[in-house]
């Protein structure tokens, strides 16, 4: 909203403040302020000239003029000018020698096309007035000669422009601002709002309403001998310009004035493109309209409507109909002022994707009780300005609405705030906003009557201004009282910290996962949980998998992803192509987060229930049984090399292993022991796919991605992902960390080099020997793999270090090497392998 500061003056006794002295005010009140703007400072030396004679020079490619004007000096001033548009005998605004334009354009005497030009006739647009440039500004006759045409238009001007919440609607007009700065500044307020129309003799064009929900006031006037050709003012059109609205017919800124004034939108229809009597109601199926800015929309049921009978007119509140609009041939207007339905309004404007300047306000919520007020402004201004003759009477189809009254104890803003606010500054801060307020109410009872005793607050009955509709609860009242008294005001105190229990086990894993991955070299990242089915196709998930089963959501940000994820995989994806396309080919991230799984045969839409009471225990469970299961997972995905290359030697890229090794660091964390199984799962790689087991519980997988979703989502070559559930984690860990005793006895290590089929995964042969060791092994490490001819066709060694420590004394050569036989025989029981050499 821009207020130019003159207009506001009009209604507020401002003391001699700067504009930018109003707007510090206006911000403490809690109007958000977006700019302050000087106009027409600048300018000078910018007088009102009348041309005495126009010379129209020759073998030239466009019209040049040279132009004799008197502008109050000894002599007229020579200006050649290439404007057509007017003649001997009119006023025009003249900059002489030595003046400046907006924008800090100097004007000097020249000589131009052969002759001398002494300064510039002026357009609107080189004043600063409009957009206008296709001619000279033309001044009304009997304009005073040499005058200064800044004060004469008031060029110099500040607007404040300020940035409305959906909550403060009354503050896109004049009239709100002006309300606000008057109670800012404690000087009186003049409401522009206090005309006084005429008793209504009668009705004026029929109208009526036919969906009390839509519309609850209609108000209709009329006026015929309007003259269509009739310019707008140039004051009011500046203060247009200024506001930032373009000047357009006078009776459309007649309207568009009034609706920044006072902040009721109104609607001007040609009366002789009228048919039969006006009716609001919502659309039927079939209906359309071409609106003002030729387009024809097809309308829905719900739509807002104003209509004759000829159909639909107008979409209330939003933009008119084409057919009634008004044309230059005019003359028989109506004027339409209303108060539609809020949502309403506000559904319709995004359902068309139709935002005007009466919509804005309307779904903000516009005062009542403006439609006969701000009808009769428009109309006595047409007349005023364009001629015509007001008739008598005025149509008023209204629907009784009960007022909204709000019961507060007069401690509560107080209470909200922290702070102490007596009695006499709740009930004066009220009543500047607008408010009425009566002492007392019903008697309360309970909880609250119990609080009264003890505070001594008494109860107060508000009843909020009709320009208020955004007044409705007590901590509504409470925050009017809060920031008229002042935010700046407000006590500055640290609340006391709650005791608590701390983190849960759960909280505390989530942080160390996230610290260890960071510490072995992963980059957290945070995308968004929305998904596309495109996700899923690229993923090559299979059409029957259960990952495919996702929530819909009603309102998406991007129709391209309009579901809930079911796995972390695509957003990481996605991040590492960015990542990748940006030139960082070596990227290790990872992602902690939920994921929403909908059981088979969930209802699509958990049920909406009513406020007005409790909803019973079988309702409850419908809603549950509509939520998805949202476990917690943790995903990585590494591409390039895991260890850089450079001086050094060459570097290492990241492989399968290194996915499943981010599986085991985030299982050490949880004290859990991972079994990895060879699997087949999708996304992954069929021969590079690790099953990730924590007993017998499958708790993720990790692996090398398949070719085919590497080349659909454009990953680099080999890239690795791991994804794991936390929430199964969190439900085996094995409670509070102990810590192990330190044997003070030394270690006994012995090396075991076995031969086993190709085909054999390691961790099965892992598992065994660290079973058939028995408790005196305290770790195991494979150190070397080979394949080759000494191990046989189709076979592989596998070489590990066993340590082995008693934690009561020094182990023996014997015990050392029982344990390392019993170890060799499990695994060659299960595994069929034997010792190399043997």
């Amino acid at each position: 909203m821009k207020v130019p500061l003159s207009w506001l003056r009009e209604y507020v006794d401002l003391p001699a403040v700067t504009a930018h002295e109003v707007a510090e005010k206006l911000t403490a009140a809690g109007l958000k302020l977006e700019a302050v703007t000087s106009y027409g400072h600048d300018v000078k030396n910018v007088v009102v000239g009348e041309v005495l004679s126009v010379e129209e020079l020759e073998g030239f490619k466009k019209p040049i003029r040279h132009c004799q004007v008197e502008v109050g000096e000894a002599a007229p001033r020579q200006i050649v000018c290439g404007a057509t548009n007017f003649a001997a005998g009119d006023r025009v605004p003249v900059v002489l020698p030595g003046g400046v334009l907006p924008g800090g354009f100097e004007v000097g005497a020249r000589k131009t096309y052969g002759r001398m030009s002494e300064g510039m006739i002026c357009s609107e647009r080189e004043l600063g007035l409009g957009d206008d440039h296709s001619g000279i500004m033309v001044l009304p006759e009997g304009t005073p000669i040499g005058v200064d045409v800044v004060e004469l238009l008031g060029l110099r001007e500040d607007v404040i422009e300020l940035e409305i919440t959906p909550d403060i609607g009354y503050a896109l007009s004049i009239r709100g601002v002006a309300r606000e700065a008057a109670t800012a500044f404690g000087v009186a307020f003049r409401d522009p709002a206090d005309v006084s129309p005429p008793i209504e003799s009668g009705p004026s064009y029929p109208a009526s309403i036919a969906d009390p929900t839509a519309c609850d006031r209609f108000v209709l006037r009329e006026i015929h001998g309007f003259d269509p050709h009739a310019p707008s003012p140039f004051w009011l059109r500046a203060r247009l310009t200024r506001a930032g609205m373009r000047p357009v017919s006078l009776a459309v800124d007649v309207t568009n004035y009034v609706m920044l004034e006072l902040g009721q939108p109104l609607h001007a229809f040609d009366a002789t493109r009228l048919t039969g009597e006006i009716v609001v109601r919502r659309a039927q199926p079939g209906e359309k309209l071409e609106t003002l800015d030729h387009v024809v929309r097809a309308l829905h049921p719900e739509d807002v409507l104003i209509t004759d009978g000829s159909g639909v007119i107008s979409m209330a509140g939003t933009m008119g109909g084409l057919h009634t609009e008004i044309s230059d041939d005019s003359t028989d207007i109506v004027i339409e002022a209303a108060h539609f339905s809020a949502s309403g309004i506000a559904r319709m404007s995004r359902r068309h994707n139709l935002v005007s300047e009466a919509s804005k306000r309307f779904e903000r919520g516009v005062d009542r009780e403006l439609p006969l007020y701000a009808s009769w402004r428009a109309v006595r201004l047409l007349a005023e300005l364009g001629g015509g003759t007001i008739q008598p009477g005025a149509t008023h189809a209204a629907i009784e609405v009960e007022p909204v009254r709000v019961s507060m104890p007069s401690g509560h803003p107080g209470t909200v705030a922290g702070t102490h606010y007596d009695r006499g500054t709740v009930i004066r801060r009220l009543e500047q906003v607008g408010c009425t307020v009566e002492e007392g109410s019903a008697a309360p009872a309970g909880e609250l009557a119990a609080k009264l005793a003890v505070t001594g607050d008494d109860m107060l009955t508000v009843t909020p201004p009709s320009w208020r509709p955004d007044l409705t609860d007590p901590n509504d009242l409470a925050e009017e009282v809060i920031r008229l008294e002042g935010y700046e005001n407000l006590p500055s105190i640290l609340p006391a910290a709650p005791a608590g229990a701390g983190l849960t086990e759960g909280q505390r894993l989530r942080r160390r996962v996230g610290r260890a991955l960071a510490a072995a070299g992963y980059v957290e990242i945070l995308a968004y949980p929305f998904v596309g089915e495109r996700d899923f196709d690229n993923l090559q998930l299979p059409e029957d998998d259960a990952r495919r089963r996702a929530v819909r959501l009603a309102n998406p940000l991007s129709e391209d992803e309009p579901l809930m994820r079911t796995t972390l995989l695509p957003g990481l994806l996605k991040t590492l192509v960015r990542n990748v396309g940006r030139g960082f080919g070596d990227v290790a991230l990872f992602e902690t987060g939920l994921v929403y799984r909908p059981a088979a045969g969930a209802p699509e839409r958990a049920p909406v229930l009513g406020v007005e009471r409790r909803p019973t225990e079988e309702e409850l469970a419908s809603i549950e049984g509509a939520l998805p299961a949202q476990p917690r997972r943790v995903a990585v995905v590494l591409a390039g090399e895991l260890q850089r290359s450079g001086w050094w030697g060459k570097g290492r890229a990241a492989t399968w292993a290194d996915a499943v090794e981010a599986a085991r660091t985030v299982a050490r964390e949880a004290g859990v022991d991972l079994q990895v199984r060879a699997d087949r799962h999708e996304p992954w790689h069929p021969g590079r796919c690790a099953a990730l087991y924590a007993g017998e519980t499958l708790v993720g997988h990790a692996g090398e991605l398949h070719p085919r979703v590497i080349e659909a989502y454009g990953l680099p070559p080999r890239t690795c992902a791991m994804e794991l559930e936390l929430t199964r984690l969190e439900a085996v860990l094995p409670g509070p960390a102990e810590t192990p005793p330190v044997s003070a006895y030394p270690v006994a290590t012995q090396d075991v080099a076995l031969i086993v089929d190709a085909a054999v995964p390691v961790a099965e042969v892992e598992t065994a020997l660290r079973e058939g060791a028995g408790g005196l092994l305290e770790s195991i490490r494979l150190f070397d793999v080979y394949t080759g001819a000494q191990a046989g066709e189709g076979r592989k060694s596998l070489a590990y270090t066993l340590r082995f420590r008693a934690a009561d004394r020094t182990l023996t050569v014997e015990e050392t090497t029982a344990a390392r036989d019993a170890a060799v025989a499990l695994a060659g029981e299960r595994t069929g392998a034997r010792l190399r050499g043997a």
